[in-house]
């Protein structure tokens, strides 16, 4: 950790990316020490949410590599059940991307956005929005937001 807080920005950069991705990392405790460090904290923020949304986007592209084949050969569920459920996804799922900054399921919503063909646009808009609040609030939870 100590060797990405002292890359700086870029080191924010690609712990926040890590994070979002299937790898187990903190990048609010690399996003904390540069914070009480001195550097420009809405910055830090701005680098650490585009980080972390690349991440989460790479890990929809990755769920896009799936295929809806796959469910209905292994998991035996009829293609009936799978459209009507993509139907409901498509009307109402898209947005749920924005939960993916979550803890623990963010990379679970993540990649079933890209699995079950979520629109990329509306993914990406509420991915983006989500992640950039997860960082304003652990600012505020830092006392730094001024």
């Amino acid at each position: 950790m100590t060797s990405l807080i002292d890359l700086g920005y870029l080191g924010l950069f690609i712990a926040s990316f890590l994070a979002a991705t299937v790898v187990p990392f903190s990048s609010e405790v690399v996003l904390s020490a540069m914070l009480f460090g001195g550097f420009d904290q809405w910055k830090c923020v701005f680098i650490a949410t585009a980080g972390n949304w690349l991440g989460g986007l790479t890990c929809y592209y990755l769920g896009r590599l799936g295929k809806i084949e796959w469910i209905e050969k292994y998991l035996r569920i009829k293609k009936e059940k799978i459209d009507q459920f993509l139907v409901k996804l498509h009307k109402y799922g898209d947005w749920f991307a924005f939960f993916s900054f979550l803890p623990g399921v963010g990379d679970i919503i993540a990649v079933a956005s890209g699995y079950f063909r979520c629109r990329w646009w509306i993914v990406a808009v509420s991915m983006l929005f989500g992640k950039f609040v997860r960082y304003v609030i652990w600012m505020y939870l830092n006392g730094l937001l001024m």
